[in-house]
């Protein structure tokens, strides 16, 4: 994967970000009074080495009828219960070294010179500043544009590839507008993490997630009971093609859903022909077991011609997704024409667009979308490709931009991706939900039929956002909105867009020649990233 770094500095704030002031400091004057002092005039000039620090505290006792000792002695107490954010500032340590060091580190302040003299004497790992921008040197104060186009001058980097970070709205504002990433210092685990996204290489800390967890990628239900199943294991595995990660129940011919016995229903769980379908397409045992396997499912056709959900006739359940994973199995095998009616229903399901509120088991339309892309990815078949493609093509296109989990991104990128169309969109959303622990955060895909209890696994999520990113053949782009977002159309690669990942310890495949065309889309937003061709984009063809 061609990768390159988003951003090339971190530019950040000192008071109140990575200094932080007592609660506990007491003054005779009002914290109230104190900051009205801060923000006004004759503080910006003493700030911006106008005046002196007698002349100000004097200007500014006459300002608000205070002697101006009393508010010397004030400013006294507050820098000396001034503390560092080690935290945080251990944050930026941490980013800088797994740059390698190219990551550069400022500090940008509205300080005077003598209170920065002061600040400088406290306990603090500055060493991991390359520069210390001031006001009292600059001449000039945030959040006029003069400091900012002062500090970009001297440090000489793209301002979009600089982050700002400051607690002051105003202040991130006026560096955004410079094209600088803005960040508004609020909650430090919020920061923390947008500052992980941002400078972090996605997949290669969702690989270290993946691997981190390795065994222990369990599914969770929305009340966070932790179930042992199958299915998620078997996606996961089909998404890394990495059979240490996963933690499965392996079965000769049908399978079951979960690993023992049923949890939050009866524990003895009839097998499925949804799983069954998955764990034969995945783990691929004999031709023979195979064939055997579906001759059994052949069985368990309703009066309609559609295929049910368990190897079970006093549970005549059928769900659209079951379908299309039965489906995947037959058609990948050459059998598909055995399941013609099974088809047509899936077929009028996607028409009629009756998957918007998710199926009895699935909670997500993406699910329905994702499977059915697998199902065409698993077959050369002409007669279904002309059936479905095309309108997946309309429906995917339909959602994208819709409101969604994690997963629902992931599987709409990759959706997209497998009909010719580049999802931008929705990577741009997906980017920023990326955990600190380089996991993404919980998609819901299945729930259970009669309770409606949702099932999600952080491992699959994860799995298939690093496809996404990877399928759009670029490691990161800034989380920032576009001015216009774009869907752009591609022509269709015969790869599939479920396409396993080379295992995490080995780094992710990717589709090299789409690289190229992606960066030339997204040329207003990496300048200086120059595509390595400029090969014009067509229309998919079907």
């Amino acid at each position: 994967m061609g990768s390159h770094p988003r951003y090339a500095a971190i530019l950040c704030d000192l008071g109140d970000v990575l200094f932080s002031w007592s609660s506990e400091t007491k003054t005779t004057i009002s914290s109230r009074t104190l900051r009205h002092i801060l923000a006004s005039p004759t503080w910006f000039d003493y700030e911006c080495g106008r005046l002196s620090e007698d002349e100000c505290y004097k200007r500014v006792g006459s300002e608000f009828k205070i002697e101006p000792s009393e508010i010397a002695q004030a400013f006294i107490r507050a820098r000396d219960s001034l503390r560092s954010n080690d935290a945080f500032i251990a944050l930026i340590r941490d980013l800088k070294s797994q740059s390698q060091n190219t990551l550069r580190v400022y500090a940008m302040s509205n300080i005077s010179l003598p209170d920065y003299e002061v600040l400088r004497t406290k306990p603090a790992d500055w060493d991991i500043f390359d520069d210390v921008f001031t006001s009292g040197a600059a001449g000039e104060r945030k959040p006029n544009l003069g400091f900012y186009k002062q500090v970009l001058q001297k440090i000489k980097v793209d301002p979009h590839q600089v982050i700002f970070v400051d607690d002051k709205l105003e202040n991130v504002l006026s560096a955004r507008s410079l094209g600088i990433h803005g960040i508004v210092f609020d909650d430090v685990n919020r920061v923390g993490r947008a500052l992980r996204n941002l400078v972090g290489d996605p997949v290669k800390r969702g690989q270290e997630f993946l691997t981190k967890n390795a065994q222990h990628l369990e599914s969770v239900t929305d009340g966070g009971i932790v179930l042992q199943e199958n299915f998620a294991q078997l996606l996961i595995l089909e998404a890394t093609n990495h059979r240490s990660l996963v933690n499965l129940f392996e079965h000769t011919s049908t399978w079951n859903f979960f690993r023992g016995k049923g949890q939050l229903t009866t524990e003895e769980f009839p097998f499925d022909l949804d799983t069954t379908s998955l764990g034969i397409t995945v783990t691929k045992p004999s031709p023979a077991i195979a064939h055997s396997v579906m001759d059994e499912m052949l069985s368990f056709v309703n009066s309609d011609g559609i295929i049910q959900t368990y190897f079970d006739h006093r549970r005549p359940r059928f769900d659209p997704v079951v379908c299309v994973n039965a489906l995947c199995l037959f058609y990948s095998h050459g059998r598909g024409h055995e399941l013609k009616k099974t088809l047509e229903w899936v077929h009028e399901v996607l028409l009629n667009r009756a998957y918007l509120e998710g199926t009895r088991y699935y909670e997500t339309p993406e699910c329905f979308l994702f499977f059915l892309s697998r199902l065409l990815q698993a077959t050369g078949d002409a007669e279904i490709h002309g059936l479905l493609k095309p309108l997946l093509r309309l429906r995917v296109q339909e959602r994208v931009g819709a409101d969604g989990d994690a997963l629902a991104l992931a599987m709409r990128v990759l959706v997209c991706d497998s009909v010719g169309l580049r999802d931008e969109v929705d990577l741009r959303s997906l980017l920023p939900l990326q955990c600190e622990d380089g996991g993404w955060e919980i998609g819901w895909i299945y729930k259970y039929g009669s309770s409606e209890i949702k099932i999600g696994n952080r491992g699959l999520t994860t799995a298939l956002a690093i496809n996404a990113i990877a399928a759009m053949g670029v490691s990161a782009i800034p989380i920032s909105p576009p001015p216009s977002p774009t869907l752009a159309s591609e022509p269709t690669s015969p790869t599939s867009a479920t396409r396993p990942s080379s295992p995490p310890t080995e780094g992710t495949r990717v589709r090299h020649k789409r690289a190229s065309s992606f960066r030339t889309s997204l040329q207003w937003i990496l300048p200086k990233i120059q595509p390595k061709s400029h090969r014009p984009v067509k229309d998919v063809q079907v």
